[in-house]
């Protein structure tokens, strides 16, 4: 294991002080929501009876077999204006300012509001009206509305009738004076016509409706009634019903920081929205220093944290004027749209008239979590804070010392190459601690390898130097001998000499040219050639000079360009060539071959004829390597030696395979593809 993993796992260990800190804030948060619930509880039991001490608003409520007529609250009187834009909740995209007994699809839709003095309606039909009010003949067909009012068991007709859109007024069916109590703006729309109308408001429970009348030609009477919020079946209207706003300022100042009432019908509809004072968060972040910005970034994070282990909170409407009650669980979270989750208690009462009654009780959690009281939460935060701070300490210094260690590591890797060759030596570092001194001591080991180096790399020039004179004094004195001496010269002995004399120079030679072609590396001027147009008259030099095998190429004409020495890939060339000759049978093949290869060149020489052994297809690279039976003619290997060393100057890769069908050897050199227009390095 790593020293950077070893410190990493130290680090960890840390971090169970949050881990175990946070395990006792999720039990406290737990702990305060029961104890919350028990409260709500308590809290809801003397809210029912204050609810039920309060007669005359519950027995104003209807009975819960009938038809309703919901009207919302508004905190101030609407313009009318024939349009709804200053209805609470409008938003013109979805039309939410209407409700549809039916659907969204339902021709007529509409929406009612109560103030303290008024009764709003706002009724939209999506058909054109056919044809309006003509004064001159009134009892033409034409479309208007019908409101109707059965006060003490009386019920009020008027119609909303007008010869064009404008300004309306409530009128008899039968003709006479126009009822402006009832008026209202009619204002036509692409789909058909909108009305908006204002009221004198109802008592509770009155039996309110409407109909929308159209013109029809089919029918008896001349009229449909297109849709309507009006008489059922059995002649009843509906019943109107709005919020107990006496009862909501009962309740209101009953309710602690953070809480909500919610009276519902049986239906659903609200009855009491109230709720308690709410704590704004009076922070000034411009007074902050960084600090404590840092720390109140952190707290907000940590009370989010606790907000992803609690129960998954019920999804209720942020404002709505009805909800389901099936949805609203009995104890637990909900929250409304984006709002901060709140525990919930809901009990059922029953009215005078035997409706049921919901009573929703709402404690916003942000009032009651451990963390909302700031000093335990900047406790916990203050220690997270500093935890974290000592574990990114000891990961930086554990970063810092394997940086340290990988680039010693990289240092040492980069001084010497694939081949074990080195390349450069290793800064000296100044650090005074056991790396630096670790350090040091490899920059020196490095400085006395690459002497040794040198010298042996130098070995072969001064060894093929030094024995050139000695191989030359031997021949000339065997050949002297074979004169002087006429008896002796058929002896085999000398023939041996001869041989080993011959062999002795070509390694002599093969030593000098591995080493004159790295020294001449330096003097080589790279440039941009086209390795098709070198690979093909290579090879047709090669099929002219040798009749006995079939030598040829295979591959582009032209269009791949290499940057480097176009001689040196001709001798390259020249010794895969010469090696395939040697092992190639008289008639065999000799193919060079060329593709493209993604982002390189691969360049292959095939002969065939015998295989490598498997144990020397990466040996036979290096120097004094050879297959040749005998070793005969002085074939040490040098030629491929050579091969390896012009492929490493232009940054390729070289290697052999075997291949069968047909059997053979196949030498495989890939080399780094350059550009048309690319400069000589």
């Amino acid at each position: 294991m790593t020293l950077k993993r070893q410190l990493l796992i130290a680090c960890l260990l840390v971090l169970l002080i949050p881990w175990a800190g946070l395990q006792f804030v999720l039990e406290l948060d737990s702990a305060l929501r029961a104890q919350a619930t028990e409260q709500l509880a308590r809290q809801s039991a003397r809210l029912q009876h204050l609810i039920e001490n309060d007669r005359a608003s519950l027995n104003a409520l209807p009975a819960p077999d009938q038809r309703l007529l919901y009207a919302q609250p508004l905190s101030r009187a609407l313009f009318i204006d024939g349009y709804g834009d200053d209805w609470p909740s409008w938003d013109e995209d979805t039309d939410s300012a209407y409700a549809s007994p039916i659907s969204a699809q339902d021709p007529v839709q509409w929406r009612a509001a109560v103030d303290d003095q008024s009764l709003y309606l706002l009724i939209r039909v999506r058909q054109a009206p056919g044809r309006y009010f003509n004064p001159g003949d009134p009892e033409a067909p034409h479309a208007h509305l019908r409101l109707y009012l059965n006060d003490d068991g009386h019920t009020i007709t008027r119609e909303i009738r007008t010869p064009a859109p404008g300004p309306v007024v409530g009128a008899a069916p039968q003709g006479g004076p126009g009822d402006y109590r009832v008026t209202g703006v009619w204002q036509a729309t692409a789909q058909g016509y909108q009305v908006e109308l204002c009221m004198p408001r109802p008592t509770l429970d009155s039996e309110i409706g409407f109909e929308v009348w159209h013109p029809d030609a089919s029918l008896s009477d001349g009229y449909r009634v297109l849709g309507h919020m009006g008489y059922d079946a059995g002649h009843h209207l509906p019943h109107l019903l709005y919020p107990l706003t006496v009862l909501g300022g009962e309740i209101q100042p009953l309710l602690g920081s953070g809480q909500r009432a919610l009276l519902l019908h049986d239906k659903g509809w609200v009855l009491v929205d109230s709720q308690g004072p709410s704590q704004e968060d009076t922070t000034d972040f411009d007074s902050l220093g960084p600090g404590q910005i840092v720390e109140q970034i952190a707290l907000n994070g940590l009370r989010a944290l606790l907000r992803r282990f609690q129960p998954d909170p019920a999804p209720l409407p942020e404002a709505a004027p009805r909800y389901a009650v099936t949805t609203i669980p009995e104890q637990g979270l909900v929250r409304h749209g984006d709002e901060e989750s709140a525990l919930v208690y809901r009990r059922t009462l029953t009215t005078p008239s035997g409706a049921p009654v919901t009573l929703v009780l709402e404690q916003s959690l942000k009032d009651i979590l451990a963390l909302s009281g700031d000093t335990l939460g900047r406790v916990i935060v203050r220690s997270v804070l500093f935890v974290s701070l000592l574990v990114l300490t000891l990961l930086g210094y554990a970063s810092w010392l394997s940086w340290r260690i990988t680039r010693l590591q990289r240092s040492v890797a980069a001084t010497v190459d694939a081949e074990g060759r080195l390349l450069k030596r290793i800064p000296e570092s100044r650090a005074g601690d056991e790396l630096g001194e670790l350090s040091r001591q490899f920059s020196r080991l490095i400085d006395n390898l690459h002497g040794y180096t040198d010298y042996l790399e130098s070995f072969a020039r001064r060894l093929s130097h030094e024995l050139k004179t000695p191989v030359a004094v031997v021949r000339s004195s065997l050949e002297n001998l074979r004169h002087d001496t006429p008896d002796i010269a058929g002896s085999p002995y000398i023939d041996r000499a001869n041989q080993a004399t011959d062999r002795l120079s070509q390694i002599l030679q093969g030593m000098s040219e591995a080493a004159r072609l790295e020294k001449s590396f330096e003097q080589v001027e790279r440039e941009t050639f086209d390795l098709a147009d070198v690979a093909a008259q290579a090879t047709a030099a090669y099929q002219s000079l040798d009749p006995d095998h079939t030598i040829r190429y295979e591959g582009p004409t032209s269009g791949c360009p290499v940057v480097g020495s176009p001689e040196l890939l001709v001798q390259l060339l020249d010794k895969l060539v010469d090696n395939a000759r040697d092992f190639t049978p008289t008639g065999g093949l000799i193919e060079v071959r060329l593709e493209d290869r993604d982002a390189v060149w691969h360049l292959q020489v095939f002969n065939a004829g015998a295989q490598l052994p498997a144990h020397l297809t990466s040996e036979i690279f290096s120097p004094f390597v050879s297959l040749r039976e005998g070793q005969q003619d002085g074939h040490l290997g040098q030629g491929l030696q050579i091969v390896r060393l012009i492929t490493d100057y232009h940054g390729g890769h070289i290697s052999a395979r075997n291949v069968s069908d047909p059997d053979g050897v196949v030498f495989d050199l890939l080399l780094p593809r350059g550009t048309a227009n690319q400069p000589a390095a």
